[in-house]
C-alpha cells in the first residue's frame, strides 16, 4: 500500500507552565521537569476540544484518524494527556515520544538574573544564531528538526501507520514555541530574516498546515490573513501561503521573492543568447539585466 499523506499537520505549543509564570522555577527545576499550571491544564482541555472540531468538522471524513508526536518534556506530555480526553481510542493510531522536537536547550539550571542578561544579548546578536552558554542556538534546533522531518516522511512513505487511505489522516505535534516556528521555517523554506520576525505561539495555541486543492500544504487553508499577520508573516509570505493553497504538489512558485530576489541584485534574461560573449582577452562586456 502506498503511504497516505496526512490531510493536516497540526503544531501545538504546550499549555501555560510554571516557568511561564515565574522564571525562578528554572533555577531549581530542570527545564524538562517544569510542570503545567492549573490554567495550563485547562487550556489543553479547551484546545483539545477545538482541535477535535477541526478534524471532525464539515467536509471531513467520518472515519478520520490522528497520530501524535510529543516532546519528552513534562509540560508537553501533560498537555497531550489533558487534551487526549477528547479523542477516543479508535481515533488514535498511536503516540510517539520524540526527543528531536524538545525545547531549545538553554543550559542546565537557569539563574534568573543571568538569563535576563543572556536573553538581552541574544536580542542584539540575533535569535537564530545565538547559542546559549552550555546550550543550543535556534540553528541547532533547526538541524534536529530537519532530522525529524526525515522520520515523518519515512512513516508516510513506508506506510508505517497502516492507515486506510479513504480516511482523513492528521498528524499532531505537541511541542514548544521556538521548535514549532523552526518546523514552519524548515517546511516552507523561510529565510533566517523571516524567522527573526515570527512571533511565538501562545500557550496551547496551534497552527494547522492543511493540504490544499492541488496537494500542497498551506496555513491559508484553515487560517485567515489577519491571523497570519499577527504571527509575524510578511505580506509576501502570506501571498505564498495563498498560492500553496491551490498549487499542485511539487510546483515551484516563480513569484516567491526569497527564492531568487533575496540573493541576487541582478538576474540575466532566461536565454543565454542575451548575454554578451566573453572576448578573446577574457574580458566580459556589459550585459543586459532584467
Amino acid at each position: 500500500m502506498v503511504g497516505v499523506l496526512p490531510k493536516r499537520i497540526i503544531l501545538m505549543r504546550h499549555g501555560e507552565s510554571q516557568g511561564n509564570l515565574d522564571m525562578a522555577a528554572y533555577s531549581t527545576t530542570p527545564d524538562h521537569g517544569i510542570q503545567l499550571t492549573a490554567e495550563g491544564a485547562a487550556q489543553a482541555r479547551r484546545e483539545g476540544a477545538e482541535m477535535r472540531r477541526v478534524m471532525g468538522g464539515a467536509g471531513c471524513s467520518p472515519d478520520w484518524r490522528v497520530q501524535f508526536y510529543v516532546s519528552p518534556y513534562v509540560r508537553t506530555r501533560s498537555t497531550l494527556r489533558e487534551m487526549g480526553g477528547w479523542f477516543s481510542r479508535k481515533r488514535v493510531i498511536g503516540v510517539r515520544e520524540e526527543s528531536r522536537i524538545r525545547e531549545q536547550d538553554f543550559g542546565n539550571f537557569q539563574v534568573e538574573e543571568r538569563m535576563k542578561v543572556i536573553k538581552e544579548t541574544r536580542e542584539r546578536f540575533g535569535r537564530f544564531f545565538y547559542r546559549f552558554p552550555e546550550g543550543e542556538s535556534a540553528a541547532d534546533v533547526f538541524d534536529r528538526v530537519s532530522s525529524f522531518f526525515e522520520s515523518l516522511w519515512r512513516d508516510i512513505d513506508m506506510n508505517r501507520l497502516r492507515h486506510n487511505p479513504s480516511n482523513d489522516l492528521n498528524f499532531v505535534i505537541v511541542s514548544h514555541g521556538l521548535t514549532s516556528r523552526i518546523f514552519l521555517m524548515k517546511w516552507f523554506k523561510w529565510t533566517v530574516e523571516q524567522f527573526e520576525h515570527l512571533n511565538n505561539f501562545g500557550n496551547c495555541e496551534f497552527r494547522v498546515m492543511q493540504l490544499g486543492s492541488g496537494g500542497e500544504y498551506s496555513l491559508a487553508v484553515h487560517h485567515s490573513e489577519e491571523e497570519m499577520l499577527q504571527w509575524g508573516l510578511s505580506p509576501e509570505m502570506i501571498a505564498d501561503q495563498k498560492w500553496r493553497a491551490k498549487a499542485c504538489r511539487g510546483d515551484w512558485n516563480d513569484q516567491c521573492p526569497w527564492y531568487f530576489d533575496e540573493f541576487f541584485d541582478h538576474m540575466p534574461d532566461d536565454s543565454d543568447d542575451d548575454l554578451d560573449a566573453v572576448d578573446n582577452q577574457g574580458q566580459t562586456n556589459s550585459f543586459k539585466c532584467v
